[in-house]
């Protein structure tokens, strides 16, 4: 699968509109080359640069199968109108919180799997739950890099 940003290109800086230093909001994503037989799309951003070790920074999951992306700014709230589940990320809150790396460049990375079946996870999974329930049932993934540094 393939996974693109209109924001950044991959590995390309991420603009500061999408990190602490801006308004801190999600960036558009498009996706394309999604498998046959995928009953849903998950997403985990995160980063393995972080001092304390890798942060994660969004967990969605249940995207409809026949979604080709997101739009910028998706909001915090535990579900969104297309169904599609938050999760809580390393700040311990729903939806996404952006780059804020205490020092130097940091990696973020934001990958994308297809499965072969609708999660059985409420809200506000975290990272682990939402792999432990992905085990066995990924049918493809994707991944764009993006990097950023605090000005």
């Amino acid at each position: 699968m393939m996974i693109t940003s209109p924001a950044f290109d991959q590995g390309g800086s991420i603009p500061a509109e999408y990190t602490c230093q801006g308004q801190n909001s999600s960036p558009a994503l498009a996706w394309s080359e999604v498998p046959a037989g995928t009953k849903s799309l998950a997403l985990i951003c995160d980063d393995p640069d972080a001092p304390v070790g890798t942060f994660i920074h969004w967990v969605l999951y249940n995207i409809p199968a026949d979604a080709t992306g997101l739009p910028a700014g998706i909001t915090s709230q535990e579900a969104l109108e297309n169904g599609a589940m938050q999760g809580v990320n390393g700040a311990r809150k729903f939806g996404y919180t952006g780059p804020c790396p205490p020092s130097g460049t940091h990696r973020y990375y934001f990958k994308l799997y297809a499965l072969d079946k609708a999660l059985d996870l409420k809200p506000g999974a975290t990272q682990d739950q939402l792999l432990k329930a992905m085990e066995g049932h990924i049918l493809a993934q994707g991944q764009l890099m993006g990097r950023y540094q605090k000005r």
